[in-house]
């Protein structure tokens, strides 16, 4: 009889962990942001929250965790426990710049995580205030030029796109720009509309809208193209230093080890999210491409990104503590 029943009960343990995976999420899921609010990632998380929640009816909470280039948000998603119930938006910059650019990391980027989809890329936008005495690139340039290290330009953090982004333009224009980081877009944003420092290289999630609303005067974008949404805004490439382009993009991940049942599960809501209405003119208005995928074209996406941007960082001799 004892035997009988162990032989009941065995299957129905073995099993145990694939019903916890169908009955996933039994509570809200943790969204972690690594930057501020108001800013590029922050914008595009709570847009792709609102679109799983309300076609999945999944409670998503977003949770803010900006500093390091976000370094520390990251590093909370990654040692967090891999139930699928804490995940984060990553970045090109705390997922494949970071690691060449600090002298430690709190994390693998390669190892840490399980991705789990593409979301979207965006190149940058160069810009000052709309009151601003620099109305061109070029006399961004000159001005730099003129004074080395009296043009401050503004980034969301130490190694950002922004950061990089703009130490790379500048060794391409040969100036020299003094770098102010900010822990976010939001606060740099603000602080340049106060006229504190003098341009910034922002994706176009952050800035687009103060773009259109005349609060800021676009320069150049970083795009091999003009953007659709910005048709009147030149190339970094078309004003003068053909070749040059440099993009983020974003991505949600959760820690190594979550079961692949639940990470398909995220893929799945994800996909479906981004393919919607709200998320497809969402980003068509903020100039972003849609990505998405599958988390295993994401990881080898990573892989080719984290060569990619750790090349770029160590030729231009960037390094942080």
């Amino acid at each position: 009889m004892i035997l009988r029943l162990l032989a009941c009960v065995a299957p129905a343990l073995a099993a145990a962990p694939g019903l916890a995976d169908d009955a996933y999420p039994a509570k809200p899921i943790r969204l972690v942001v690594p930057f501020p609010p108001a800013g590029g990632t922050d914008v595009l998380s709570r847009g792709m929250a609102q679109a799983m929640g309300a076609d999945t009816k999944w409670t998503i909470v977003i949770e803010n965790k900006p500093g390091a280039g976000g370094n520390i948000g990251l590093d909370a998603v990654a040692h967090a426990p891999a139930d699928g119930y804490t995940i984060g938006m990553g970045q090109t910059a705390n997922l494949a710049v970071n690691p060449a650019l600090y002298a430690s990391m709190p994390f693998d980027p390669l190892k840490d995580f399980a991705p789990i989809m593409l979301v979207s890329s965006q190149p940058l936008i160069l810009v000052v205030d709309a009151k601003s005495p620099y109305g061109t690139l070029a006399d961004l340039v000159a001005a730099a030029k003129k004074d080395p290290g009296k043009v401050n330009m503004a980034s969301p953090g130490n190694g950002t796109i922004g950061h990089i982004g703009g130490i790379l333009f500048q060794r391409r224009a040969g100036i020299t720009m003094t770098h102010v980081p900010y822990k976010g877009a939001g606060p740099a944003v603000t602080d340049l509309m106060g006229g504190s420092v003098d341009c910034y290289f922002g994706n176009s999630q952050a800035v687009g809208g103060l773009v259109t609303g005349g609060r800021l005067r676009p320069l150049a974008v970083t795009s091999p193209h003009r953007l659709a949404s910005f048709p009147g805004v030149p190339t970094v490439a078309e004003s003068g230093y053909p070749g040059f382009e440099a993009a983020t993009w974003s991505g949600l991940v959760a820690p190594a080890g979550t079961p692949p049942a639940v990470v398909a599960k995220l893929n799945a809501a994800a996909s479906k999210a981004l393919a919607g209405g709200a998320m497809q003119k969402q980003l068509a208005d903020e100039g972003s491409t849609p990505l998405g995928g599958t988390p295993a074209q994401f990881a080898t996406f990573l892989k080719g990104e984290h060569a990619k941007w750790g090349a770029a960082v160590r030729e231009a001799h960037i390094k942080l503590d």
